[in-house]
């Protein structure tokens, strides 16, 4: 009978070791991995972003973001240290058969409109497209008589906005 009591307890206990023993090998790995970092090496971070290292401290690494953008990280927020081939691939698009001639964010913004007369068109049609009446009344210009007694204008109370009533 206590047998059967300490069973579920037993199992807990060789579960808990077990996911322990391989959350430390899992640590150990990922430390031994950081450990071959040297500068010059493609990694990529535990958030998704690739980096070159530039320099290595006790407990951060300064990377390379973007051609002459450092940024300093803690050693654990690396993810994956790359090899040079599978880095320029993912970076560079490297022996993807891609070649890319152009940029692919523009120097200046004329090239992001290709034909000016087809935009003015478009202003224009816009312009000439019937106004949507929201039900909202127009105030009345100078010189034209006040709308008549069914204007929402005023309030039914009598009253202005913020004026105190009695009872």
């Amino acid at each position: 009978m206590n047998l059967v009591t300490l069973l579920p307890f037993i199992v807990l206990i060789g579960a808990m070791f077990l996911m322990t023993r391989s959350a430390k090998k899992k640590q150990q790995a990922a430390a031994q991995m950081r450990d071959h970092m040297t500068p010059g090496t493609g990694v990529r971070t535990i958030g998704g972003m690739y980096a070159t290292v530039k320099e290595i401290g006790d407990d951060t690494v300064t990377l390379e973001v973007a051609p002459g953008v450092h940024a300093i990280y803690a050693k654990n927020a690396i993810g994956a240290v790359l090899e040079d081939a599978e880095y320029n691939r993912i970076v560079h698009g490297a022996g993807d058969g891609l070649t890319i001639d152009t940029p692919v964010v523009p120097d200046d913004a004329s090239s992001l409109t290709l034909d000016k007369d087809a935009d003015k068109a478009e202003d224009k049609a816009e312009d000439e497209a019937p106004k949507l009446d929201l039900g909202k009344k127009d105030e009345p210009k100078a010189g034209e008589p006040k709308a008549d007694a069914s204007d929402d204008s005023e309030p039914k109370d009598g009253k202005a906005d913020g004026e105190a009533g009695t009872k």
